[in-house]
């Protein structure tokens, strides 16, 4: 059974433009320091929904295309060593850390923790649209 993805492109292209609009007004040299942080919480806000919609589109295809069983209860190190199996994914260990990164703001609100965060968020949309493309190719 086919997957609806439309959240998960829904939340892929939230960060898509929240980025987006980081990278233009970080040029603004009239936008305040206030205002930047208030953006980069946004980019934040987006990478952790986006984050979540991803692996749990993983478990749900694992579930419905290799085993129901197989994703219920698992840690997420074995839920993306699965995902890799399967050719969803490619680099368990990004996808880790993406895991870690979502956890510092979740848990602990701190700036050094949200400056991470923010990095990361950076660096998942491009990870995050290998994904969706790979689900996409395989969901039938």
């Amino acid at each position: 059974m086919a997957l609806n993805l439309t959240s998960l492109v829904n939340s892929i292209k939230s960060l898509e433009r929240s980025i987006s609009t980081y990278y233009k007004l970080s040029k603004d040299k009239s936008i305040t320091e206030d205002d930047m942080e208030t953006i980069k919480a946004g980019v934040i806000q987006n990478f952790e929904v986006a984050y979540e919609q991803c692996w749990k589109f993983m478990k749900r295809w694992i579930e419905e295309n290799v085993s129901p069983d197989l994703a219920d209860g698992v840690s997420r190190k074995e839920l993306y060593r699965v995902s890799a199996e399967n050719k969803l994914i490619s680099d368990i260990d990004a996808w880790m850390s993406f895991n870690k990164s979502r956890n510092l703001t979740s848990h602990t609100y701190n700036s050094r923790n949200s400056e991470i965060t923010f990095k990361t968020s950076l660096l998942f949309i491009t990870i995050a649209k290998d994904f969706y493309k790979r689900l996409e190719e395989r969901n039938d």
